[in-house]
């Protein structure tokens, strides 16, 4: 599904027109963005949780050549899926 099929989607199930259902779905993605920016975890009851996850430094290879390459340490968004997301996915 891509953004625009979601966009679809929220606005028939809403009855929100489409201009509306994009400043939805558009201030959804970045309220979640915004909280994990600051560091906060995002949780939504019976669907997941959104994190972030610290990567440590490390030493990687470059794939054409094999010489060594210092990756740098990051932070990475991270999801975890709910117990509602969970058993939605693996109903009988």
């Amino acid at each position: 599904m891509t953004k625009n099929e979601l966009i679809a989607q929220v606005s028939d199930k809403t009855q929100l027109n489409r201009n509306d259902a994009t400043k939805a779905v558009e201030a959804t993605f970045d309220v979640i963005t915004g909280a994990l920016k600051q560091g906060e975890e995002v949780k939504l009851i019976g669907f997941g949780s959104f994190t972030v996850a610290q990567r440590k430094a490390r030493e990687g290879r470059n794939p054409r050549t094999g010489e060594p390459v210092q990756i740098a340490a990051s932070k990475a968004p991270k999801f975890t899926a709910g117990k509602g997301l969970k058993d939605a996915v693996n109903f009988p």
